[in-house]
């Protein structure tokens, strides 16, 4: 009979993950995606339902990675709140199952795993096409994720000065008393980008919110909301300007309005990069159009159950 599974709540998943053991191995789950081999990685397109009551969709993300044993699959709320609203734009539980026996591992709250890796993912795709000598990062929002994004990018390069714009004053306060270095507080999103070495774009706007005509050529942009084939967060100038890259390209052409409604060729996914079949161009400017992906939670959620167990003394 198998064992009940484990319950890893927020707090204790904050003190279980950090970025230096999660950003490698996700570097090495992109390589895996990218290769489609159905025999290590089989991982579909997000499903999702509509809430329309609430302005909002539920999404599932099964993975099954077969040689590392793991099965997984994330659910996820996600919704198009109303400026001020109090109500959390995401929520997220990931579980693990035991891939022979089909019953479940661990019940882990997503909230963090969430926010973790997909900061990781940009910086990733920021380690692999920023500009070299890179020196000033722009925010744009400042929900979780900007908080998330904040403290990888800075942990992993070493940005002279760190610009954050948000649609409310009061937005940007809370982020400021969030982190932990300094930031510059910017009246205007075009304020924030001008000169920007990389910039970041966590909203939840449904509309263009970064131009190409303020972004600096060479720039690296990692775009992270707009997750729907009618949102958007950066216009068709930039879109098409930029070489983009996505974590998934097929992600990208059915579930990002950035590149649907703009017309834009998906150049590489970050995996093709890493795999070495697709050249990272650094001296243009080039856009991350971040999507998420199921196997992203999948290895996060192993590596936090496997440090769970570890202070538990469980084999």
């Amino acid at each position: 009979m198998a064992a009940p599974p484990a319950v890893i709540w927020l707090q204790e998943v904050e003190r279980l993950l950090h970025y230096r053991d999660l950003v490698p191995r996700l570097e090495e789950a992109l390589g895996k995606f990218s290769r489609r081999d159905s025999a290590e990685l089989i991982q579909p397109v997000r499903s999702t339902l509509p809430l329309q009551k609430h302005h909002g969709f539920f999404g599932s993300m099964p993975t099954y990675m077969e040689n590392d044993g793991v099965l997984c699959t994330k659910l996820v709320c996600f919704y198009m709140r109303e400026a001020g609203s109090t109500l959390p734009s995401t929520q997220a539980t990931v579980m693990l199952l035991d891939p022979e026996f089909g019953n479940v591992k661990a019940v882990i709250d997503g909230e963090h795993i969430t926010g973790m890796r997909t900061a990781a993912v940009s910086a990733i795709s920021a380690k692999l096409l920023m500009p070299s000598g890179a020196e000033v990062l722009a925010i744009l929002g400042t929900g979780r994720q900007a908080v998330a994004h904040y403290n990888v990018f800075t942990e992993m390069f070493p940005f002279k000065e760190v610009r954050v714009w948000s649609r409310t004053r009061q937005g940007v306060e809370r982020f400021c008393r969030s982190v932990s270095g300094p930031v510059t507080a910017c009246v205007s999103a075009e304020e924030a980008v001008r000169g920007a070495d990389a910039i970041v774009t966590v909203t939840c706007s449904p509309e263009p919110v970064l131009f190409g005509r303020w972004v600096k050529p060479g720039a690296h942009v990692a775009a992270v909301g707009a997750c729907r084939p009618n949102w958007r967060e950066l216009d068709d100038v930039l879109m098409k300007e930029a070489v983009v890259y996505s974590d998934s390209r097929d992600g990208a052409t059915t579930e990002s309005g950035d590149v649907i409604l703009s017309g834009a060729e998906v150049f590489a996914e970050l995996g093709d990069v890493i795999n070495g079949t697709k050249p990272a161009h650094k001296e243009k400017t080039t856009v991350f159009k971040s999507l998420g992906l199921g196997v992203e939670d999948a290895v996060s959620a192993q590596l936090v159950f496997d440090q769970w167990k570890a202070k538990a003394g469980l084999p």
